[in-house]
């Protein structure tokens, strides 16, 4: 019988790098995300096809069943990235592949791979849900990373996400601005390494307990504000303490200094998806700059 399993996507509005250090961030999943399918075969393989959006085979690999040696594959990063996931989930629960003659696994994004919703989160996700295991200690164990991008992948709503002694909290709450018509994301046609971008932030030595402060005050106030011109002045706060924490001109600054409204980094600084205040006239002006993917509010959040 083939088991079916899904994983949202994620968008960090709150708390970029300093959630690593326990502040409290504001996370929302996404529309997007990636499914899972696993079919039982006879081959005594596991065979892992990797699709995208448009339905084109973007990576493949095959596995002998007993060992997951690599067999075959198109890439063997990915296949061997994948290979340690797997591993991983079957020490986690070693029933998981015990029994079966060979499996097909077939893995389908819903958003293209270079825009940084969270391939590796909900692929996480999703395999966690098969072996019935912990995401958060399968992450930890084979990745590393905050895992807030796990809580969006598990959750159908906005949340609140912080460690606390290296455990996650997570609380879902009420977040549906009255002014998300004027909120749109804007793709920064690449995508960042978070592991690479974790690297750098660690490499500034660390931040002090009131940075950490700041920052979760920042997001309290974020989820219970009322009007788009608060919402603006905290996000531009956000952007200040985290340039000088990452010793790093904001985005504005160095991209769009002539937007009427505000840009803020999500997530990884310098790659993937930034939330922009403004009307209309956003899509116009930021595909003039080179920027055509922007999405409103309404449209990618779940």
């Amino acid at each position: 019988m083939t088991k079916k399993f899904h994983s949202n996507g994620k968008l960090l509005i709150s708390g970029e790098y300093a959630i690593l250090d326990g502040a409290l961030g504001l996370a929302i999943p996404t529309f997007y995300g990636q499914s899972l399918h696993l079919a039982p075969t006879t081959s005594g393989l596991l065979e892992w096809k990797s699709y995208d959006p448009n339905g084109r085979s973007w990576f493949t690999a095959t596995y002998d069943l007993g060992t997951l040696e690599i067999m075959a594959t198109t890439g063997k990063a990915t296949a061997k990235t994948l290979q340690g996931l797997l591993r991983e989930a079957q020490r986690l629960n070693p029933l998981l592949m015990k029994d079966s003659a060979g499996i097909l696994g077939e893995t389908h994004l819903e958003f293209p791979r270079n825009w940084g919703l969270g391939s590796s989160s909900t692929l996480i996700n999703n395999l966690a849900q098969w072996a019935r295991a912990d995401p958060y200690t399968l992450l930890r164990n084979a990745f590393g990373g905050s895992g807030y991008d796990i809580a969006c992948a598990r959750h159908n709503g906005p949340l609140t996400y912080r460690l606390v002694a290296g455990e996650p909290q997570v609380q879902e709450i009420d977040f549906d601005p009255i002014f998300k018509d004027a909120l749109f994301f804007v793709h920064l046609n690449q995508k960042k390494s978070s592991k690479a971008a974790i690297g750098a932030y660690r490499a500034q030595g660390g931040n002090s307990g009131d940075f950490v402060q700041k920052i979760s005050a920042i997001t309290q106030k974020l989820i219970r504000v009322a009007t788009l011109a608060e919402f603006e002045a905290l996000l531009e706060e956000h952007e200040a303490i985290m340039a000088k924490a990452l010793d790093l001109p904001p985005v504005k600054q160095r991209l769009f200094p002539d937007h009427p409204g505000v840009v803020k980094s999500l997530g990884a600084w310098g790659g993937d998806f930034v939330l922009a205040s403004g009307d209309q006239g956003c899509r116009d002006y930021f595909g003039s700059k080179g920027y055509p993917t922007v999405i409103p509010y309404g449209k990618m959040i779940l």
